[in-house]
């Protein structure tokens, strides 16, 4: 770290100390009162980079740090941790797990040859494993989104080999789920048993569960982050949706009395508008 970067970082560390013992905010402040204010900042952030957002990706990484500086201030006064610890305990996990950078004992300290990328992340797990982790999927955190924690569990399952080796084996995989949904749901429909439904609307649920974690698995193999690409589209209807509000209103309409044919005209007029030529 340079001169610069320590003399900014020293200067935030000041900061929350000082707010930590003279601001009645700070000083309320428990690890369980920032937690969900970290959960939104985090948020934010995944939007500032889903925006591709330099300006906002900058502020929200500062309120991260901000936020992992207060933690550790707290982790000092519990006599937990502090900074220091902190910030050695990553560096000594970042040098035992680049062997290939830093080497280690089994090599007689000298770093070892890695191919690529994967060949990393299959000795990072491995190295986890060694350091005590029961599972290839220990550290995917419980309380992720569905569809992160699926992308999360997918990449570490393909770290020991249990993967597709086409794409065109995973849409496979796709259709059959596909068809394995269409059954559960005509054996509800035709089911006129009101104890037996409630069993086979689960199992529906559960279908559909294999289903998006099938396309998942099949938007790895395509290279597109599936949460993103949701998030983009969750965002495409937003502005669709709003457009067709303004739009509609904008003809002296309330969208909530058109009927379905009418808004669908006015959502096609707008997806040619913003289609490309």
């Amino acid at each position: 770290m340079n001169d610069k970067n320590s003399t900014a970082f020293l200067r935030l560390v000041k900061i929350m100390d000082e707010l930590r013992e003279q601001c009645p905010w700070d000083k309320k402040q428990t690890i369980a009162t920032l937690r969900q204010l970290t959960i939104e900042e985090t948020y934010e952030l995944a939007d500032a980079i889903t925006d591709e957002d330099w300006q906002g990706i900058k502020e929200e990484l500062g309120d991260l740090l901000l936020h992992i500086v207060f933690y550790a201030r707290i982790g000092k006064e519990q006599k937990q941790f502090d900074l220091a610890e902190l910030i050695h305990g990553v560096c000594e996990k970042l040098i035992s797990r680049h062997p290939h950078i830093y080497g280690n004992k089994e090599n007689n300290g000298e770093p070892i040859h890695v191919e690529n990328d994967e060949e990393v992340k299959k000795n990072w797990e491995k190295l986890k494993l060694k350091e005590g982790k029961k599972s290839v999927l220990s550290g995917v955190p419980r309380s992720l989104p569905a569809t992160v924690k699926a992308m999360r569990l997918q990449e570490k399952a393909r770290q020991v080999g249990f993967e597709w080796d086409e794409r065109d084996q995973v849409w496979d995989k796709v259709d059959e789920e596909i068809a394995e949904l269409k059954t559960a749901v005509r054996q509800l429909d035709d089911c006129q048993d009101d104890v037996k439904k409630q069993a086979l609307h689960r199992a529906v649920e559960m279908e559909f569960g294999d289903l998006v974690f099938s396309l998942i698995n099949y938007a790895r193999f395509l290279r597109v982050d599936a949460e993103n690409a949701l998030t983009l589209t969750n965002k495409k209807f937003i502005q669709r949706f709003t457009q067709m509000e303004a739009m509609a209103l904008a003809e002296g309409k309330d969208i909530r009395n058109l009927g379905l044919q009418e808004m669908d005209a006015i959502w096609n007029a707008i997806k040619k508008q913003q289609s490309p030529e």
